[in-house]
């Protein structure tokens, strides 16, 4: 075997484990987002707990998650990628066992937090590791893999999580997270190389505004439906929290060194995908969030029938992103992520279209596989027009905001989607829930629509590629305006 050969196997083996351990990371980080929820009556039944308690145990991860995600990919480009990675896996899967051992729900909303912190260091950091060990000309086919399993991961956190605590026990939703954990350590540590951002210092006053105003806009749109919208707390978290974003936003346009330039916003494709990601990821986080419950509530499935019956919906991923990952390659990422879209908005539409009291699965199964393949086909490419919108040194901070609008949107998705299904419907009987369903699926269908709008935006790749290289004169990619 020739050095040539062997230095190729050696780059494609890396590459392999790159994707092997960041998918596996990625998919720890995601499925905890909703695994906890149809969990919650036995954790209260364990711990006790007034129903506020046990929201927090889902607000929490959420919140932290949110607010830090920027600062974990700016903390990984100035001190080592790996190195953070490997800190925030560390501070993951040491909270997810100590959420397993919590003696108290007060304990638990704690490591829920700290499980959020690790996850923020963590997620961001898997793309740009996966971006560095693989060759251009592949990443479309290992971002759709990637892009599969981490969709998969937040689509069937309610199974997951249903199924466990109905067959095992509560405690195994956090269980599961430290094994995982514990050989990706040491395999993260041997198998993927170290890299680093621009160097920059880090942006402790960006920093600082983006945190306090995403954690005062998540705040509010998460309490909002429990404590009502005109709350004090409430109404000061959503002001404040943008106030605050207007601060950042100013920041990022004068400072010499902001954590997240306001300028890669000039991008069409980098603004395109960024607004097609927080409208997608709300229509779906909320749309699932209503769906597991009218399954459970009103057709009578147990958590794990519920979930089982939204495979051809949350499953589909797997099936399809690799596929769509390759067609990306081929033909450029903007028309399968819009295709995907526009197939989602189509599938929920659908869906509002059949659900009934009493509707049979074999109604609503063409509505799951439709917006199933819809996921699919967004998740795909979805990473690789993030990750290709902006320069290699930049890759870092790209992800870490791609990664916080979506929790931002799939807070805003669930908060917002509960509300129209409250002022339309409830919970007092099976009608009424499908009265509030009905208007809360329409409004997810047009908002990922919308979100498909947003990505036909983005520019084609030849001429996107033209830009990021530097053969145009633009610093970033066609800006909106052109």
């Amino acid at each position: 075997m020739s050095q040539e050969t062997a230095q190729q196997n050696a780059r494609q083996g890396g590459a392999v484990w790159a994707l092997v351990i960041t998918s596996v990371a990625g998919f720890m980080a995601a499925l905890d987002n909703l695994v906890v929820t149809t969990a919650l009556p036995s954790i209260r039944k364990d711990l006790g707990g007034a129903l506020d308690d046990l929201e927090w145990t889902v607000s929490a991860y959420t919140l932290t998650f949110a607010v830090l995600l920027m600062f974990g990919a700016a903390l990984g480009d100035r001190f080592g990628r790996r190195r953070l990675f490997l800190a925030g896996l560390v501070v993951f899967t040491g909270a997810s066992a100590a959420a397993a051992m919590a003696p108290g729900i007060d304990s638990l909303i704690a490591a829920r937090a700290v499980q959020g912190v690790g996850a923020a260091v963590m997620m961001p950091l898997t793309l740009t590791l996966l971006t560095a060990a693989v060759p251009e000309a592949r990443r479309g086919m290992a971002y759709g893999i990637w892009g599969a399993v981490n969709g998969l991961a937040v689509a069937s956190g309610p199974l997951i999580g249903g199924s466990l605590t109905e067959h095992v026990s509560w405690h195994w939703i956090f269980w599961l997270n430290v094994p995982l954990g514990l050989a990706l350590l040491p395999l993260a540590r041997l198998r993927l190389a170290e890299s680093h951002g621009t160097g920059a210092p880090l942006d402790f006053p960006g920093t600082l505004l983006a945190s306090g105003g995403l954690f005062g806009i998540v705040y509010g749109l998460v309490r909002g439906p429990a404590d009502g919208w005109t709350s004090s707390l409430v109404l000061t978290g959503l002001f404040a929290g943008g106030a605050l974003l207007v601060g950042f936003v100013i920041h990022g346009s004068r400072a010499k060194n902001p954590m997240l330039p306001m300028r890669l916003f000039r991008s069409r494709a980098f603004s395109g995908i960024n607004a097609a990601s927080l409208l997608m990821f709300l229509g779906m986080f909320g749309s699932i969030f209503l769906l597991s419950q009218y399954m459970q509530g009103v057709l009578g499935y147990s958590p794990t029938e519920a979930g089982l019956r939204m495979l051809p919906w949350t499953g589909m991923p797997m099936l399809v992103a690799p596929i769509a990952g390759i067609l990306s390659d081929r033909i450029g990422g903007r028309p399968v992520a819009a295709a995907g879209l526009f197939l989602q908005a189509v599938g929920l539409g659908y869906m509002a279209s059949v659900v009934t009291a009493h509707a049979s699965y074999g109604v609503q199964l063409p509505a799951l596989i439709i917006s199933g393949i819809g996921m699919a086909l967004y998740f795909a490419p979805a990473a690789n027009l993030v990750m290709s919108a902006v320069r290699p040194e930049e890759q870092g901070i790209a992800s870490g905001a791609n990664n916080a609008l979506r929790e931002v949107g799939g807070a805003l998705g669930i908060a917002v989607m509960s509300s129209i299904f409250a002022a339309q419907g409830g919970y007092e009987s099976a009608q009424s829930f499908v009265d509030g369903l009905r208007p809360a699926l329409v409004t997810g269908s047009a908002v990922v629509a919308v979100a498909g709008i947003a990505a036909l935006l983005i520019p084609g790749r030849r001429r996107a590629a033209r830009t990021v290289t530097g053969t145009e004169p633009a610093p970033a990619l066609e800006t909106v305006g052109s």
